[in-house]
């Protein structure tokens, strides 16, 4: 052990040092890389953590397809809009069923929806 202690202590001086120092400074991420990255889908693979083809979203490509799935999605948002409104609706009714909102005549004020009431 002393041996190689005063071998490495004559030739690792100056430019020698730095050399080994690159050396190792090169070789430790490399040998992190190597035994980490290999064999990965065995060491980390989890059954079912990505979904099946059939699970997945199909892109539409065809001209028709695109329009259907447009005609799809409009449609969603168009359900999905008239509810919110038919939820306003009955909220506005409620809160004049019960008297509340009032603030001035030919509106209706209540639970933060503004409804102009018609006379």
């Amino acid at each position: 052990m002393a041996t190689v202690r005063k071998f490495l202590e004559r030739t690792l001086r100056g430019t020698n040092l730095e050399i080994f120092k690159f050396g190792l400074y090169l070789s430790f991420p490399i040998g992190y890389m190597y035994y980490f990255g290999t064999n990965l889908e065995s060491r980390f693979a989890v059954p079912g953590f990505w979904p099946t083809q059939e699970q997945s979203h199909k892109i539409p490509y065809e001209r028709e397809e695109i329009k259907a799935e447009l005609e799809r999605h409009q449609s969603v948002l168009r359900e999905r809009r008239d509810e919110e409104r038919r939820s306003q609706l009955e909220r506005a009714r409620v809160a004049f069923k019960q008297g509340r909102g009032l603030e001035r005549e030919g509106e209706a004020v209540g639970d933060g929806v503004k409804v102009v009431v018609s006379s």
